[in-house]
């Protein structure tokens, strides 16, 4: 885009510099056919066209956000979405991806009000190439490639035009500028170095600073400080240098000192601490702070009083091509205002709290990071909670710092950034910097972006461009004009309650905010209503436009009953949904949600007519039901809702309007049709009632435990001064004699008797926790002994009841008997009554359930009513052997609990585990445990055989059982089964598998399982010898002996060392058994044996040694040679099979050895191509000087290092010099996860150093010198590992 030798451009320069101080004319300097301008009868002046007014939008004017007035605000500005941008004019620029935009609303609304600058854009365009801006209040500078700069006031209009035409062809372009805080002067910095002081007031020229860096370098940076005699500067070159003026005599001068050396790493971002208005005297001010990044850490320093570093920070790993950013701002942190530095490079931004100490020292503390998965290449402060970013594809995003949430996302492709690119490789003075220096260059744009105040300008290749938060206001209308109400009422909502990100406008206290957001939010619901309306569509089904108005009336009313609105929920907002039907059924329909969740709990009279008429009409009683037991009951019509409640068996409401409108918790139990449900169980069995009848019963069992717990049916509490009242009330009600419209065929005391039949276990559970409240209350006191009279009245003797209706009445008693504080009486004879009814031994129907009935009686503390030994022999008569167990346990009769269990057919099986835990687990004397023993072995013989496999009974009786008469004279079907299970070996040889049998190890108890085993399972004995460790050999061989299981006695012998005792053995039984297959079995294995050996020794001794030594053997010697024959052709192959393979594998390794030799001869001699020509250590020139000859590095992959770059690398790892040849590509290490060097693994895809080179000094050429690949080891050994 070079535009310096346009005619048009020199015309508009010619014109401008005729009179900077005011505009003209330059409408007859352009040619009307060149840029196709159509005729016009009065040609519109500068001026004009500047002031001229888009559709809607007003001028926008610079203003200082921090005493802005936000409720001015424009709320009509150009709403920019995403724009992506290109380079300033650098052929080379970085290729850009442009995205698609994001339309998809957050709930944040457009947080920033996108701006253009029309008047500044139009002089831009005029100016051919702007290249930086700098915004300070109410002014904004722009320079030019021309070396100009333009200084434009708060109306856009251009005040000043700085610099000539010569100056800017000296120079060359402007590439930095400053303003001081009170807007009195410009700093301009050129490309070519020099340094411009102007005088904002007249436009004079104050200094022209040539010598303030070294020359050949172009200002990076110039920035004024707090102090308007202090500025600094960055240089191309990576230096920093601070800038005094100084005025003596009338003369003005400037002094440079050097901060930061380039050579020590290149600065390419400084930012000075800038202290807003209202903080000038903050105390660390006085310190004067300046931030630098480097392409490697971040440096704090302090320019007063004295020169010093406060902080280092080195950079995380990222990409070199990234931009380092830095920004400060003063942010309120613990009640305390202190500056917070944030810096990046890369994708994460950190955050540098500093504050000044009680001592006077400079305290940094890191704060937390925020990480972004994109390439930041713009950081700037809006507020001090909100940071504006511009990542590498050029979209803008504003993130909340201490949420870290992304607030808004736009794309600058219209804008156009410019980049800097042509600074950072200074290529004014000839491209003089290095390589990493324009790397980072490629994607810089610190010149285009400039902040100040809540203000941040872009500037574009022909545009200005500011961005501004928009006051909450503007947010909420952005998204109402878009029709996005839900939106904008969920916006509002958190500025209501504080929770919103980048609030602007909002004042005062809480209270006042609240109502000022509270109006905007009643203004927006009737915006959204009216649109709901204009927008139902008039034809069509139903269902939609019902499902028009279900997306929009619930949103209504949450938001007016979160705004405690109920007045306009129900007066206006109602009114006007009620002029559509549709509209006005969803509005009822959607209210049950709020009054069942009890948000809604009153409603008016017209509503809740429209409620009862609408719910009544749509047959949704269920829904109506719900509502009215949640609304006050003030709010209801009483007689048209009991009416209503009848007519539909609303139970529960009208038990809630009986309850909570009249006090009345009698009438519901005793007017129809509740009355009903009573009748209809006394005279017709409760199976064959109908469902509803079943529930209505449910109903009345839960409506009685609420109102005797003090509990409000269906929810709630009843008042406390009725509690008292209502008990006594509920009480007498059941204790009736008869109900109010009894017949002669009624019984006595219906109500209770129904309650017991529908359920008699909840109806005593429910007693039974009313009981629990009486203590003091004697008139409840008499209650209770009056309901326990008449429960066992009605249930004693009679058969309508079960057993186990009965067994749960007195179980109920036993209970309350039982508690210390009980005061109630019950005949004793009534306990024995009903334990001859359970016990009774004539009756075989339901044994089960009597059985464990009268158990659960004795569990609760029932037993103290019965004489123990009456009790027992009841128990014994009809068989509940489990009572029977009940009692022995209590009297610690253990052995006579097996007989319970030899008894009862269901739990006979059971009792091997019983007998084991009892003797396994503590908590029973040794005397119990051996009464429990001897019980088991009297009884052994009556267990069924199935049963008598349990080992662990049987190993822990074992002892007994082999001395036991009755044992010996058992039937083979009790051991047999036990001495061949699959679990002995387990119990015997596992450790610790039931550890509480600790018989399994004595090696007595082992013999004797021997000896029971040679009798009775002698199939069995030769894997128990094999498998078992415990016994000893002595007495194993004598019982074996005695028995005469002489293939057992062998293998013991063998095992106890006695090889030749075991082959007589053998010997022995072949001789007896002729058919005995013993001896050929064993000279099979004699001859295997031996030829094993002799092929063992032939790997160490020679082959006719052996030969040799078989034939001196006496045995052979006097035999054939056919005897041996087999055995000496087995060595010979042995001997050709060995010499085969040996000769295979020496060829396979020389053949290798070949190959791999050549290969690595190919690969040392092949040339190397590096793939750039800088060092990827320095990132610079691999001929730095070029008067020296420096050896470099080139490795297999093409990366070129200097020799001294890897020395010192290798060096600050801590590696020797010796151990250069072990050198390996530090980038592709790197990119790798780890470093390179000695420790990284080998074939790991490191790149090894294959060539070194020697760059050598050539007459005034600039080509680089012959490379000489070394083979030979010397000061690098060239090494290929694969």
């Amino acid at each position: 885009m070079e535009r310096a030798d346009s005619d048009h451009a020199d015309a508009w320069l010619n014109a401008l510099l005729s009179n900077p101080l005011c505009l003209c004319s330059t409408g007859s300097q352009i040619d009307d056919k060149e840029f196709d301008i159509p005729q016009v009868d009065t040609p519109p002046t500068l001026e004009s066209i500047l002031n001229e007014l888009e559709d809607e939008e007003e001028p926008f004017v610079l203003e200082d956000t921090c005493v802005l007035n936000t409720d001015n605000m424009d709320a009509h500005s150009c709403d920019t979405s995403s724009l992506a941008s290109s380079d300033s004019g650098d052929p080379a620029h970085l290729k850009r991806k442009r995205r698609t935009v994001d339309l998809n609303a957050t709930v944040h609304g457009s947080v920033l009000r996108h701006s253009l600058l029309k008047g500044i854009s139009a002089q831009i365009v005029s100016a051919a190439l702007c290249v930086c801006v700098q915004t300070v209040s109410g002014v904004i500078a722009v320079g030019t490639s021309h070396g100009l700069a333009l200084v434009f006031d708060t109306n856009q209009a251009l005040r000043l035009c700085l610099g000539t035409k010569a100056t800017g062809a000296e120079f060359g372009a402007v590439s930095a500028l400053s303003i001081n805080h009170d807007c009195s002067r410009l700093l301009c910095g050129f490309a070519k170095g020099q340094i411009t002081m102007w005088d904002l007031a007249n436009g004079k020229l104050l200094r022209t600073i040539n010598d303030a860096h070294p020359p050949g370098t172009a200002i990076l940076h110039v920035k004024f400080t707090d102090d308007p005699t202090l500025a600094v500067c960055n240089d191309s070159g990576g230096s920093v240098f601070e800038l005094a003026f100084r005025r003596v005599m009338g003369m003005r001068s400037c002094d440079s000192r050097c901060l930061f050396s380039g050579s020590k790493g290149e600065v390419c971002c400084i930012e000075p601490l800038h202290a807003p208005p209202d903080f000038r005297d903050h105390p660390i001010t006085h310190y004067s702070l300046l931030a630098m990044a480097s392409l490697t850490k971040i440096l704090v320093i302090g320019l007063k009083p004295s020169l010093k570093v406060w902080m280092t920070f080195p950079y995380s790993k990222s990409d070199p091509s990234s931009v380092p950013q830095l920004a400060w701002q003063f942010v309120p942190v613990q009640k305390t205002v202190n500056p917070i530095l944030a810096f990046c490079k890369g994708d994460t931004v950190h955050f540098l709290l500093v504050k000044k100490e009680e001592t006077g020292t400079i305290h940094v503390i890191k704060q937390r990071q925020l990480h972004l998965s994109c390439d930041i290449i713009s950081l700037s402060w809006i507020n001090s909670r909100t940071l504006v970013l511009v990542d590498s594809h050029e979209k803008l995003q504003v993130v909340d710092r201490p949420s870290q949430e992304v607030l808004e996302t736009l794309d600058l492709e219209q804008v156009q950034l410019v980049y800097n690119s042509r600074h950072f490789k200074s290529l004014a003075t000839g491209g003089n910097v290095s390589q990493a220096l324009a790397l980072v260059g490629e994607k810089a744009c610190y010149q285009s972006v400039s902040s100040y105040a809540g203000q941040i300008v872009y500037l574009g290749t022909k545009s200005a461009h500011i961005m501004t938060l928009r006051n909450w206001r503007e947010r909420i209308d952005c998204l109402l004009k878009q029709e996005h109400f839900v939106e904008a009422l969920s916006l509002a909502w958190s500025f209501h309650e504080g929770t919103a990100k980048a609030v602007v406008g909002l004042f005062g206290d809480p209270v006042k905010r609240k109502g000022v957001v509270g109006d905007k939010m009643v203004e927006v619901i009737f915006q959204f209503a009216e649109h709901a309306l204009k927008k139902c569509p008039e034809h069509g089904k139903i269902q939609v436009m019902e499902q028009h108005f279900h997306d929009v009336v619930p949103v209504l009313v949450d938001y007016c009953l979160l705004l405690q609105r109920a007045d306009l929920l129900f007066n206006q907002l109602y009114a006007r949904l009620g002029e559509n039907m549709v509209a006005k059924g969803v509005f009822l329909e959607s209210l049950e949600s709020y009054i069942v969740a009890d948000r809604l709990g009153h409603l008016t009279t017209p509503i809740m007519r429209d409620l009862l008429a609408h719910y009544h009409g749509n047959g949704m009683m269920d829904s109506l039901e719900r509502c009215i037991v949640h609304l006050d009951v003030t709010s209801l019509d009483i007689q048209q809702v009991s009416v209503m409640c009848w007519e539909n068996q609303l139970y529960d409401a009208m038990i809630y309007v009986f309850n909570r409108g009249m006090n009345d918790y009698i009438t519901p139990m005793e007017v129809s049709p509740l009355q009903n449900v009573f009748i209809t169980f006394i005279w017709s069995d409760y199976m064959k009632c109908l469902n509803p009848e079943v529930v209505m019963g449910n109903k009345l069992l839960v409506y009685i435990s609420c109102c005797l717990a003090g509990r409000a049916y269906p929810l709630g509490d009843i008042p406390e001064d009725l509690v008292v009242q209502v008990k006594h009330q509920v009480f007498e009600f059941l204790i009736r004699l008869h109900s109010a419209d009894s017949s002669e065929e009624e019984e006595v005391f219906p109500y209770i008797r129904t309650l017991l039949h529908f359920d008699t276990r909840e109806f005593l559970n429910v007693l039974a926790m009313t009981f629990e409240d009486f203590k003091n209350d004697k008139q409840a006191l008499e209650y209770q002994q009056r309901i326990v009279d008449i429960l066992l009245q009605v249930m004693v003797d009679n058969p309508d009841f079960t057993p186990s209706q009965v067994g749960g009445l007195f179980t109920f008693l036993a209970r309350q008997l039982a508690k210390p504080d009980n005061t109630l009486f019950v005949n004793r004879k009534l306990f024995d009554q009903v334990l001859e009814f359970l016990c009774c031994p004539d009756d075989d129907s339901r044994h089960t359930e009597r059985q464990q009935v009268l158990l659960e009686l004795l569990q609760v503390g029932g037993v103290v009513q019965f004489n123990e030994g009456r009790l027992l022999a009841l128990a014994e008569k009809a068989k509940f052997y489990q009572i029977c167990e009940f009692l022995y346990e209590k009297k610690h009769l253990y052995d006579r609990i097996i007989e319970c269990y030899l008894r009862d057919p269901l739990r006979k099986v059971e009792i091997f585990s019983y007998i084991h835990n009892l003797l396994s687990m503590p908590g029973y004397s040794p005397e119990e445990k051996q009464a429990v023993k001897d019980k088991a072995l009297q009884h052994i013989c009556l267990l069924e055989p199935r049963y008598s496999v349990h080992p662990v009974l049987m190993i822990t009786l074992l002892p007994r059982l082999c001395i036991s008469s009755k044992f010996a004279s058992s039937p083979p079907s009790l051991y047999t089964p036990f001495l061949t299970s699959p679990f002995l070996p387990a119990l015997l040889f596992r450790e610790g598998h039931h550890p509480g049998i600790l018989l399994l190890q004595e090696h007595d108890l082992h013999e004797l399982l021997l000896d029971l085993m040679c009798r009775f399972a002698p199939q069995q004995l030769l894997s128990f010898l094999q498998t078992s460790q415990h016994y000893r050999l002595e007495e194993a061989i004598q019982i074996t002996e005695k028995y005469h299981h002489n293939e057992a006695t062998a293998y013991l012998l063998e095992k106890k060392g006695d090889v030749q005792g075991a082959f007589a053995v053998l010997l022995e039984v072949s001789t007896k058994q002729p058919g005995s297959n013993y001896m050929f079995v064993y000279v099979s294995v004699l001859k295997e044996l031996t030829m094993k050996v002799l092929n063992c020794m032939s790997t160490f001794i020679s082959l006719p040694s052996i030969i040799q030594r078989i034939l001196q053997d006496p045995v052979y010697g006097k035999g054939k040679l056919a005897e041996i024959q087999g055995l000496i052709l087995g060595m010979l192959d042995t001997f050709n099979y060995e010499q085969t393979l040996l000769e295979t594998t020496t060829s396979l390794l020389n053949h290798d050895l070949h190959w791999s030799l050549a290969h690595l001869r190919a690969a040392v001699t092949r040339g190397l191509h590096p793939r750039q020509d800088y060092c990827n250590i320095c990132l610079q020139q691999y001929k730095r000087r070029q008067d020296s000859a420096e050896e470099i590095i080139v490795f297999s992959c093409g990366h070129l290092y200097h020799f001294q770059c890897l020395q010192q690398k290798d060096c600050g790892w801590g590696f020797a010099s010796e151990q250069q040849q072990r050198w390996s590509c530090y980038k592709c290490s790197s990119s790798q996860g780890g470093r390179a060097g000695p420790s990284a693994e080998p074939n790991r895809g490191r790149s090894t150093s294959l060539a070194q080179v020697c760059v050598a000094e050539e007459e005034k050429a600039q080509s680089v010198a012959c490379c000489q690949c070394t083979e030979l080891p010397g000061k690098i050994n060239n090494r290929i590992k694969s």
